[in-house]
């Protein structure tokens, strides 16, 4: 009797052990099946540069880890001149720019392919004491230069003009320096790394002025019209407004496997028709016209 107790107890212990590694292999294969992909191996995939583009790609990759369990994505500012020189390098996955990478000074580009993701319209910005909503494209050019130092000289208050600049290698700063002053050389002012950092001090410094990427523009600052032409995504679908570029993610080679498939989805209908517009940005679809390296225009039909 107490052998046959103890082999009945033996069965028991082995049926509630098979049980739980039933148990254990239905869990696993759930969430294997949540991650997209056979392999439990993690995907970590970095991206670094533009801060015009970082807000897309932050959210954009959140969205897409929800989605994909097996990866993480890391995404971090620093200019578009560190984007394009870190994954020139191999340091990251991805460099996210404002520039072809061929615009980049000092940038060996071969072998950097592009993914462009959406169209960032770029603004003046002044903060909303100038009493100041239009210059001309002139006027623009001389209070960069540095010749026009007092917002009553175009129409506003008596107020000292303080400029606030990018710092060399943004992008951003590339952008509005070619196609809101035509390259005219401008004067030594303070420089700052991001546009956040910059939208936060021209909405909080009497008298600032900066550039903007639409992004970036919000309630506490005002973005200035330039010849009576507004800054409206509309204007720069049209080439109206020509302070504008396109975003590009930058891989060194063909992106494969989970970079392929995030990059992939960057263009998909999820990002493009919902989260581009949320963000300020313009979809790819929107634009009516296609603009070159060079700055040809080209008509889309």
């Amino acid at each position: 009797m107490k052998k046959a107790l103890t082999l009945g107890a033996l069965a028991v212990t082995m049926t509630v052990l098979l049980a739980g590694c039933g148990s254990s292999s239905a869990t696993s294969t759930k969430n294997t099946s949540s991650s997209g992909s056979g392999s439990s191996k993690t995907t970590k995939i970095v991206a670094t540069g533009s801060t015009a583009l970082q807000p897309l790609v932050e959210q954009a990759g959140q969205a897409y880890q929800n989605e994909h369990a097996n990866v993480t994505i890391n995404v971090q500012g620093g200019g578009s001149g560190a984007g394009l020189s870190q994954v020139a390098k191999g340091s990251v996955n991805i460099g996210n720019s404002d520039l072809f990478a061929q615009e980049q000074k000092g940038l060996d580009a071969k072998g950097l392919v592009d993914h462009k993701v959406a169209v960032v319209g770029m603004a003046p910005v002044v903060n909303k004491d100038a009493g100041v909503t239009n210059v001309s494209k002139q006027e623009l050019v001389k209070i960069f230069q540095g010749k026009i130092t007092n917002w009553k000289d175009v129409g506003g208050k008596d107020e000292k003009i303080t400029v606030v600049n990018r710092a060399q290698g943004s992008g951003t700063r590339a952008t509005f320096e070619k196609w809101g002053l035509d390259n005219a050389k401008v004067a030594t002012s303070q420089e700052q790394d991001s546009n956040g950092t910059v939208q936060k001090i021209v909405s909080t410094t009497p008298g600032a002025i900066s550039y903007l990427a639409f992004s970036y523009v919000k309630s506490d600052v005002q973005a200035l019209a330039i010849d009576n032409v507004k800054p409206t995504e509309a204007n720069v679908a049209t080439n109206k407004w020509k302070i504008w570029a396109y975003e590009h993610m930058y891989t060194k080679g063909q992106p494969t496997g989970e970079l392929k498939n995030f990059l992939t989805y960057m263009t998909s209908k999820s990002v493009q028709g919902s989260l581009v517009k949320k963000l300020g940005y313009i979809p790819l679809t929107s634009m009516k016209v296609d603009r070159g390296q060079s700055g040809a225009i080209t008509d889309l039909k």
